[in-house]
């Protein structure tokens, strides 16, 4: 599981890591924090350099992952432990090195609390996103989104579909059948230049339902066809977002209005009238 987390409003990418049942956090991250360095990758060569020549174990055990970048594309990544991170931190001086102590410590702890108690993940959830602005019905069903992704997504890995590339790609069959549009092409439609930003983080309530119903189709066909690999879980996201789509379809014709909108956060924000608007999605 990646996520990113703020330390005085700078982003820092981390990865859960099941074996270990620790943190991992990229360290270019951690050093653009710390230093206010324009480039912190060539400041981490630099320091990486200096530690492996005087033997430092705190860099030799380090690992990469790939993570997301900030072009949206993934790339390995130096990550770090807690408890490598406050050794590197020893050699990076800098004020913000123990409010930054400090600020791990509490990652860490409510990392554990929520392993104890996963409803505590959900609630800082919706905190995050009542702080924003959405209101507590979206935010149920962003939530009841996230939880049918997460089933999807455990289903396709014990079906053999382990690559995030491949994910990708199942689900682009999913929106193109449901909306007529891949992800990359509604981010597009909603004018959402940023990698950063999230497509269903942007939707109405109806198109986040649209969403659910074709990722819990897909579900529900790939359990029941016993979908192996690849090529056949396609085929299952193919007609669960068919039969999404033909849903849109049918309440479009019904109801006079198109589901697909141009409105993003900020109309989702301010009023969920306005954000029902009609938008002008491409002829499907």
């Amino acid at each position: 599981m990646s996520t990113i987390v703020l330390f005085e409003e700078k982003r820092v990418r981390r990865a859960w890591d099941q074996a270990t049942q620790k943190w991992l956090f990229a360290i270019v991250d951690v050093i653009a924090v710390l230093t206010d360095s324009a480039n912190p990758a060539v400041y981490w060569r630099v320091l990486k350099k200096r530690l492996t020549d005087e033997g430092s174990e705190t860099v030799t055990k380090c690992n990469a992952l790939k993570m997301t970048a900030a072009d949206g594309k993934q790339r390995l990544t130096d990550v770090a432990d807690t408890e490598q991170l406050l050794r590197l931190i020893q050699s990076i001086p800098s004020p913000k090195a123990e409010p930054f102590k400090l600020w791990l410590a509490r990652v860490g702890y409510e990392r554990l609390e929520e392993i104890e108690n996963p409803e505590l993940a959900a609630q800082r959830m919706r905190e995050i996103y009542r702080q924003k602005g959405y209101s507590a019905d979206w935010i149920e069903k962003r939530m009841r989104g996230i939880a049918i992704r997460d089933e999807l997504t455990d289903e396709w890995k014990k079906r053999g579909v382990k690559e995030q590339r491949d994910f990708a790609i199942l689900t682009a069959e999913i929106s193109q059948a449901t909306f007529g549009m891949t992800p990359s092409e509604y981010k597009d439609f909603k004018a959402l230049a940023s990698p950063k930003d999230n497509l269903r983080d942007h939707m109405t309530d109806l198109e986040l339902i649209f969403t659910m119903l074709g990722e819990a189709s897909t579900t529900e066909i790939a359990r029941k066809r016993d979908a192996q690999g690849f090529p056949e879980n396609r085929q299952a996201a193919k007609a669960g977002g068919t039969i999404a789509g033909n849903a849109r379809r049918e309440l479009e014709a019904k109801s006079g209005t198109r589901v697909s909108t141009r409105e993003n956060f900020k109309a989702l924000a301010q009023s969920t009238p306005k954000a029902l608007r009609p938008g002008k999605p491409k002829n499907t």
